[in-house]
């Protein structure tokens, strides 16, 4: 009672944009695959380094009722206070594209009105749910409150893994496109590479013999 008491408190002092946020978890997500909101993401980022390294953008698009709404798509570009001249090769993203980019706490408010209590899709999802969250904890802010899907972890549920070589595989993005024969394109931007996922995270539910009426956590246990 104490601990819930405490909490409670904690979180009427934060910012009314999380109290929003927060408040959209006490619906309780819907039991069929086909009632359920997925947000796929992405994050381009200055590097690797959870804690040094910085946001550059932030992609999504929403899934609902079997089918990716594009027209309902997120992409946000942030200010660059840290610059790694190293990775500009691989996202494109430089330090003076005339675009408009907002500051971290205002990109992730819209990222939190956007995502609400979705549930949260991504390829490597860890990375990405790591960087968000550390940029939270800049601003004196919890965790993301949603439940999170790994497309690549989803991927080898599918396979037939037959020695110790296949069950260790971290499958890519790229190999996982190559298989569904997905265009590559837009690789490497935020959006571009939350489409990809979204389109593999599509291809990975249809694998389900009854889509429609199948529950969030048989997808945990795709075959």
């Amino acid at each position: 009672m104490r601990k819930w008491f405490k909490k409670n408190i904690a979180e009427e002092n934060l910012p009314g944009f999380w109290q929003n946020y927060a408040k959209t978890f006490q619906e309780k997500l819907p039991e069929k695959i086909s009632e359920i909101r997925f947000v796929v993401f992405d994050t381009e980022t200055t590097g690797f380094n959870i804690e040094d390294d910085r946001i550059l953008s932030i992609g999504a698009l929403r899934i609902e009722r079997n089918s990716i709404e594009i027209s309902d798509n997120f992409e946000v570009f942030l200010k660059q206070e840290k610059f790694n001249p190293e990775t500009v090769q691989i996202h494109g993203i430089i330090r003076n594209e005339k675009f408009e980019k907002l500051s971290e706490i205002n990109a992730l408010k819209k990222f939190l009105y956007y995502i609400q209590n979705s549930v949260l899709v991504a390829h490597h999802a860890g990375f990405d749910i790591k960087m968000i969250n550390e940029a939270l904890k800049r601003h004196g802010l919890p965790k993301l409150k949603n439940k999170v899907l790994d497309t690549s972890v989803l991927y080898k549920n599918t396979r037939i893994l037959t020695n110790l070589i296949d069950r260790d595989k971290v499958y890519s993005l790229d190999e996982i496109a190559e298989v569904y024969n997905i265009d590559l394109t837009d690789r490497h931007t935020a959006s571009g590479d939350a489409y990809i996922t979204s389109l593999i995270f599509m291809k990975l539910l249809s694998r389900l013999k009854k889509n429609k009426d199948s529950t969030l956590k048989e997808i945990y246990k795709i075959k």
